[in-house]
């Protein structure tokens, strides 16, 4: 009788303690706030990621899920700040061509192996290796790190990068040059370290579910290609405690309308806000419709390779397509969202940058148009003698509607006739980056927050410059910043020699638009580069 007693008090005991531990559970340890008991994440993406590969990794979906399931050197916190990831600190010596960074050492990989400064160095050796064929090998080299462009192109092996273990938690760079914002650049995904045991073993399938061991705050357990990917908490990752989501998915939707309408049946806690809607949302769901200013671009490329149309090769005739845009209604009457009109390829949220003014943007919108009828006439092209070419997109209602009504203000000042054609987007960006068009959408958020981050993409060597611009003293202005501690002038005079070569058309600066599920908190929307972690969310009850 008295074991049976025991045993009806262990019961009692154990449920009492996990009731407990569940009550405890359900508040915010900081906030006080009454917590939901489901605490999963669900959001909307338009695409399938390009990878969940660390140093493959070349799109916006993909950073946001690798965010989750690896961690870097350094994070960001809501607002933008710098604060610390696998590297407790951090330091640089007074030229700034050496940074020191000093790791934790209670940071685990998800099977149980202590993250090392090795980690670190494999990886990064790993980026620049032609045998990786990374498509942001040009990263590492933008970062100006000892060997990074040789290791790229071959010349040496990538164990002569500027990376070293100085012991299992002292990780080292040497730079090239002085550059005052290379903390802030290992934010990006492509630096973050990679287990290589598990690469070594598996291969191109180390991804996969199962496969995949990750240091991040969460491990990937579901991976159905073009519909969903999930990531559920790492009990081994070194803050685990902290975390409150206890799953995060995202579902691939290539239908914004679609995803609005699976968001308003509570299938999403984060939404799409498809083209012209958002003040339509905004007044019905005030709370639940999302804008603010981001560190992002939408633009079109011409192709200037040998392989791209000859007419493009004429300054006259991007001037002239360029002017033909009207932004305004592109910004006020399709997207409505609070987008800016775009005449410079830099935002003007970026930290640091000042917005130049360049000539075309001071004209009115009807000297515009008159500027590139002439130009066009000039170049021997009109309504009599159309140019025709095909422009390329990613699949979105919204990117349709972009290059519909573009296409339609070419045709009717210009006589152009262009042909729209979309793409699934890992076709598009191969399309892209092998040169095979004649012009492109394209949309670039930064990487950090420096002006460097956009203007870096349009030099020589850029492996996002994917309609092969170039311009020696944009090349020359470009390497010149990265030593300045005042860069700016650098980035004036680079933005007016865009506006008089426009080698790009710049359409507009993005703003974040999206419905929030108001049980959910803490996203960063003062965070311009919008680098969220899942481990900073949570759901309150209602």
């Amino acid at each position: 009788m008295k074991r049976i007693l025991t045993i009806f008090f262990a019961i009692i005991l154990g449920s009492f303690l996990s009731s407990s531990l569940y009550a405890a559970k359900l508040t915010h340890p900081v906030t006080g706030e009454k917590l939901a008991a489901d605490q999963t994440f669900t959001y909307w993406a338009l695409d399938e990621h390009s990878s969940i590969d660390p140093q493959i990794v070349e799109d916006v979906s993909g950073s946001d899920i690798i965010r989750d399931l690896f961690e870097g050197l350094l994070n960001q916190d809501a607002d933008g700040n710098l604060v610390p990831g696998v590297a407790e600190s951090w330091s640089a010596n007074d030229p700034k061509d050496v940074y020191t960074f000093n790791l934790r050492k209670n940071a685990k990989w998800s099977n149980g192996d202590t993250v090392t400064a090795h980690d670190f160095v494999y990886a990064w050796q790993r980026a620049v290796d032609p045998a990786t064929a990374s498509p942001y090998s040009w990263f590492m080299d933008i970062m100006s790190i000892k060997n990074g462009g040789a290791a790229i192109n071959g010349d040496v092996p990538p164990s002569e990068l500027g990376v070293k273990a100085l012991d299992d938690f002292t990780f080292q760079v040497e730079l090239t040059a002085s550059l005052p914002y290379f903390a802030a650049m290992t934010t990006h995904a492509t630096t973050f370290p990679t287990h290589k045991a598990t690469i070594e073993k598996y291969g191109a399938d180390w991804t996969k579910p199962g496969n995949m061991i990750s240091n991040g705050a969460y491990v990937l357990t579901e991976h159905v290609i073009n519909e969903r990917l999930v990531r559920e908490r790492n009990s081994k990752y070194w803050n685990n405690e902290n975390t409150i989501l206890e799953k995060v998915v995202a579902l691939v939707i290539p239908d914004e309308n679609q995803g609005l309408a699976r968001y308003q049946a509570g299938e999403l806690d984060k939404g799409p806000v498809p083209s012209g809607q958002f003040k339509k949302l905004k007044a019905d769901f005030p709370d639940e419709a999302i804008s603010f200013p981001r560190l992002c671009n939408y633009y079109y490329t011409f192709n200037l390779s040998d392989s791209g149309l000859e007419a493009f090769k004429d300054v006259r005739v991007r001037h002239a397509m360029s002017y033909a845009i009207d932004r305004n209604v592109i910004t006020e009457d399709i997207l409505q969202a609070g987008q800016i009109p775009a005449y410079t390829f830099t935002p003007g949220a970026t930290a640091g940058f000042e917005v130049p003014s360049v000539a075309f943007s001071k004209m009115t919108q009807a000297e515009r148009d008159a500027k590139a009828v002439e130009l066009m006439e000039a170049a021997g092209y009109g309504k009599d003698n159309p140019l025709s070419f095909t422009m390329i997109y990613n699949t979105s209602e919204g990117h349709k509607k972009i290059a519909t009504v573009m296409a339609q203000m070419w045709k009717q000042k210009l006589g152009i006739n262009a042909t729209m054609e979309n793409m699934e987007w890992k076709t598009f960006l191969d399309i892209r980056g092998k040169q095979d068009f004649e012009i492109a959408r394209g949309a670039w958020c930064g990487d950090y927050n420096e002006a460097s981050t956009f203007l870096d993409l349009l030099t020589t060597p850029s492996g996002y410059n994917d309609g092969k611009y170039s311009n020696a003293a944009v090349d020359k202005l470009m390497n010149e910043a990265k030593t300045l501690t005042d860069a700016r002038s650098n980035y004036t005079t680079i933005e007016r020699i865009l506006a008089a070569e426009m080698p790009v058309i710049p359409i507009y600066h993005y703003a974040g638009v999206f419905m929030l599920n108001t049980q959910l908190k803490g996203w960063p929307y003062d965070n311009v580069e919008q680098n969220w972690y899942s481990r900073n969310l949570y759901k309150v009850a209602n």
